[in-house]
């Protein structure tokens, strides 16, 4: 919205002295750094009135999680107020609407994404509490193929529109940036090379290109994953928000390259034009998910529920897919990943051999039960994601 009302008043501002000071807000890096700032004092600021709403609505979580050592470890966490997703997509809503530029295709797909997956969330959370009230000790939510079914219809939904969006552009495209915003991106491998005929940089003729369905499945599969992996991470006081908040910063700062050609040019990524604005997003990410921790660390006095874990997973792997880089995501959210891998590999190995091959899992758990506390177990995740998003960046640079 300022973005917006600031360009239509460019000239005005000029006539009247005053674009050196409104000039700066045309720049994504500096909205980006203010979404930060504006989120996380906008869910620090409603956070206890929101918990408060919460407790009188009694949205207090019953903790069942089918293993009675662990059951035993978490049950001070009884009656915990949850669904505080609400607060930290509330914030995020509203710095997006005030500061990104409301004319992008890929800031509407975003609220599309975060919106869909908000309200699954918030059903899922609902029908789990409503459960819980009629029978203690049941946890009946949305059955997991019912979440998976409407993650890969809104996954799909995005990835027609985000390949369609690349494919109009291509006939003003000379260059062949098109190619950039199908192509499958791997760590190490140039998006650009420089031709000495045209003396500039030019898309790389190795780009592996998707087509349309190839895409689609890719998008799926990333924000379907992303979406469900901060779901599992979600079990710790601080876990999933501390990740996350480290995880959408690397994101801002690959949509800040990714939607700048110059940026883009230096670093031999692909070149998305507009997805700067996505940087919006991620900063309002972060800081939404810092001022969680406020109320989240612990002793936690809210919990973020499905309704905070899928839309940030949804969004982080939304990103991912517009900027082409999935594979980076793997690496960037490589605890998601493993909390994830973790729970596959509990069921398969249970399935096979009748044995568990964790205490429990997800992982977070079978550390916590091995004799780490709660806040070791957390911190040092934390210190792990902030780990792989070093390593995940170095890559670039080493193309």
């Amino acid at each position: 919205m300022i973005y917006n009302l600031i360009s239509r008043l460019e000239e005005w501002l000029i006539d009247h002295d005053l674009w050196g000071f409104f000039r700066v807000f045309t720049f994504s890096e500096f909205r980006a750094i203010v979404a930060i700032i504006l989120s996380f004092l906008i869910v620090v600021c409603l956070g206890k009135r929101t918990i408060h709403w919460l407790l009188k609505q009694k949205i207090g979580d019953v903790p069942e999680f089918h293993h009675q050592d662990l059951n035993r470890i978490m049950q001070h966490k009884s009656n915990t107020p949850t669904m505080g997703g609400i607060l930290i997509t509330g914030a995020i809503l509203a710095c997006t609407l005030l500061l990104a530029d409301l004319r992008s295709f890929y800031v509407h797909m975003a609220l599309v994404c975060m919106g869909w997956l908000l309200m699954l969330g918030a059903a899922d959370d609902w029908l789990k509490l409503t459960s819980a009230q009629r029978k203690p000790g049941s946890r009946d939510g949305l059955y997991f193929w019912e979440k998976l079914v409407l993650q890969f219809g809104l996954a799909v939904v995005l990835g027609l529109f985000i390949h369609h969006y690349g494919q109009f552009k291509m006939e003003t495209d000379p260059l062949g940036f098109w190619k950039m915003s199908h192509s499958l991106t791997l760590p190490l491998v140039k998006s650009w090379t420089f031709d000495p005929a045209q003396n500039q940089y030019v898309p790389s003729p190795t780009l592996i290109v998707l087509s349309a369905w190839p895409f689609v499945i890719m998008a799926m599969l990333v924000i379907a994953g992303s979406s469900n992996a901060v779901n599992l991470t979600d079990g710790l006081d601080g876990l999933a928000g501390g990740i996350m908040a480290i995880c959408a910063f690397a994101f801002m700062v690959l949509a800040l390259i990714a939607g700048k050609e110059n940026y883009a040019k230096v670093l031999l990524v692909p070149y998305i034009p507009l997805s700067d604005e996505l940087a919006i997003v991620a900063g309002a990410m972060v800081g939404s998910c810092l001022g969680f921790l406020w109320f989240n660390c612990k002793p936690a006095q809210v919990f973020m529920g499905d309704a905070g874990s899928l839309p940030l997973g949804g969004l982080l792997g939304y990103i991912a897919v517009v900027v082409r880089q999935e594979v980076l995501l793997v690496i960037i959210a490589g605890v998601f990943v493993l909390e994830s891998l973790s729970v596959m590999l509990q069921v398969g190995c249970f399935k096979l051999t009748g044995k568990r091959l964790f205490k429990c899992a997800p992982l977070h758990h079978h550390f916590h039960m091995t004799g780490w506390t709660e806040g070791q177990t957390v911190v040092r995740f934390w210190l792990l994601t902030a780990v792989f998003v070093a390593i995940a960046l170095a890559t670039i640079k080493l193309r």
